[in-house]
């Protein structure tokens, strides 16, 4: 009898501990944005060595919150790579500006910064670096690039959470950071995002304009001493706020980030050791100074060498029980941006092909020994 698994591609660790974190958020009644949120806020920084943490619905109302921190509007510009999730364009896009794209380093999948000063024109305001699969992008010289031309940098960081650059964490290293926390990332409040600054005029820009451009927090009112009175509301703002019970969730999921990424990282290694001698799968490459954490566990198909295209060998994992996925958008190739934009896929080749020849492998804290196994066997069947 053939033996089949079902291995998802990514699972949330979840259990007994943030089910009795629940408890109090419920018990209290005190359920929307509230005394949690501001632990986890609290906490997310600390972990992070950054000086400001503000919670958010999502790593897209993050971003979306560090634009509109930054004053960016219409008919100014923002780098962004083309092979990211789609949010990392669209949150440009609600701002009214411009989104210029920019291709990326195939050993890396994140920004090439040495094509970067090509697209900055007189209306470039920021550029967005996205931390692609739990590798930071190279920095150093992104930030030299930057600070010579007055360009902000909002980092997406929705797969990095706990990851590092020449011992920086991630959401340290521009004037903004934005992590995600849906439950395909390695900590999850269901969904959930948060903004990182240690720039305490932008912090309080994002704090009010979380909470509908508010002057006082709901929290601050009801604490204050005359929680009966309206706060002033003097710019527009958003409704982007977390939830309580999300926050306790996170307080308990912080705990673990640090041996989830351990797990993840010793994962990855025996993978790679595993996959060497398949000619036609590069497993990911870290470079010295980096500390990946591995959101995903991404490789890239040579179809020139394999038995296989990328889709065939997706839908044969697929059969035998194994999720897998491309590595994510070529963003100027969506419908969206190629009509609005007259983009071509040649446009960005680098982006191109990692969008038509990745693959990612399940890699997660649910996994057991013997689905690891069970995925190598898979993978290197194909190649008998």
């Amino acid at each position: 009898m053939r033996e089949i698994r079902k291995i998802n591609i990514s699972q949330p660790s979840l259990g007994k501990d943030e089910w009795e974190a629940l408890k109090e958020p419920l018990t209290t009644g005190w359920v929307t944005q509230g005394p949690k949120v501001a632990e986890f806020e609290k906490r997310f920084a600390e972990i992070h060595n950054v000086r400001h943490a503000v919670a958010a619905t999502s790593c897209t109302t993050a971003l979306h919150l560090a634009l509109a921190a930054l004053g960016i509007r219409s008919s100014e510009e923002v780098i962004v790579p083309a092979f990211t999730w789609v949010a990392t364009a669209n949150v440009v896009e609600y701002v009214g500006a411009k989104p210029v794209f920019c291709d990326i380093e195939r050993d890396t999948y994140n920004i090439d910064v040495s094509q970067m000063e090509k697209h900055i024109t007189s209306r470039t305001r920021a550029v967005i670096p996205v931390h692609l699969f739990g590798l930071c992008a190279d920095m150093d010289p992104l930030s030299e690039i930057c600070r010579t031309r007055n360009i902000h940098i909002v980092e997406d960081a929705a797969c990095a959470a706990g990851a590092s650059y020449k011992n920086k964490k991630a959401g340290t290293l521009g004037d903004i950071g934005c992590f995600s926390f849906h439950p395909r990332k390695i900590i999850t409040t269901g969904e959930g995002g948060m903004c990182t600054t240690n720039n305490s005029g932008l912090s309080d820009r994002l704090f009010c304009l979380r909470n509908h451009g508010a002057s006082l927090s709901e929290e601050e009112r009801h604490k204050g001493a005359s929680p009966y009175v309206l706060p002033d509301f003097n710019v527009l703002g958003f409704n982007y706020r977390m939830t309580d019970l999300q926050g306790a969730i996170g307080l308990v999921q912080l705990r673990k980030l640090s041996s989830f990424i351990d797990q993840r990282r010793h994962r990855a290694q025996w993978y790679r050791e595993q996959l060497k001698d398949i000619a036609w799968l590069k497993t990911p490459t870290v470079t010295a100074g980096y500390e990946h954490t591995y959101q995903s566990f991404v490789c890239y198909m040579d179809e020139h060498k394999a038995p296989l295209t990328r889709n065939e060998f997706m839908e044969l994992m697929h059969s035998r029980g194994i999720s897998t996925r491309p590595g994510t958008h070529a963003v100027h190739m969506l419908g969206y941006y190629a009509d609005k934009y007259g983009l071509k896929p040649e446009d960005y080749p680098v982006s191109r092909d990692c969008y038509l020849y990745t693959v990612a492998l399940p890699l997660h804290n649910r996994m057991t020994e013997e689905d690891y196994q069970y995925v190598v066997r898979k993978i290197k069947e194909v190649s008998k």
